[in-house]
């Protein structure tokens, strides 16, 4: 068994503004997984940069807060304990509109990688 922290995983600013915590990552940990998980915050009023990742498909899991997701062409708007589904190559950002801190996890498979993530 392998037991972590989200307090001992170092807080950082993501290349698309959202500020996160990289939970599993097999480069970290050197555990064989098919994927990532970080957790991922914004502040009210605040939102993440446009982006797609070219070949991860992302799942996110909201655990607090409430906003507004943005997937191509498409808007919902979310809350905690939704689940959205992102598809590889989909352009995508999400806002928070509420009056507390957006909370949700970031599952990506394959893992997240730099190199895979576009910013117009």
């Amino acid at each position: 068994m392998n037991l972590f922290s989200i307090h001992q995983s170092p807080l950082l600013q993501a290349g698309d503004g959202t500020l996160l915590r990289e939970l599993l990552h097999p480069r970290n940990t050197g555990i064989d997984l098919p994927y990532s998980v970080a957790q991922a915050m914004l502040m009210p009023g605040e939102a993440s940069r446009p982006h797609s990742l070219a070949t991860s498909g992302e799942v996110y899991i909201l655990l607090s807060g409430q906003g507004a997701i943005y997937v191509d062409d498409e808007t919902e708007s979310v809350q905690a304990g939704d689940v959205v589904h992102i598809p590889a190559g989909a352009r995508q950002w999400i806002e928070n509109s509420g009056e507390e801190q957006l909370v949700f996890l970031c599952i990506v498979s394959p893992p997240w990688d730099n190199a895979d993530e576009v910013m117009p």
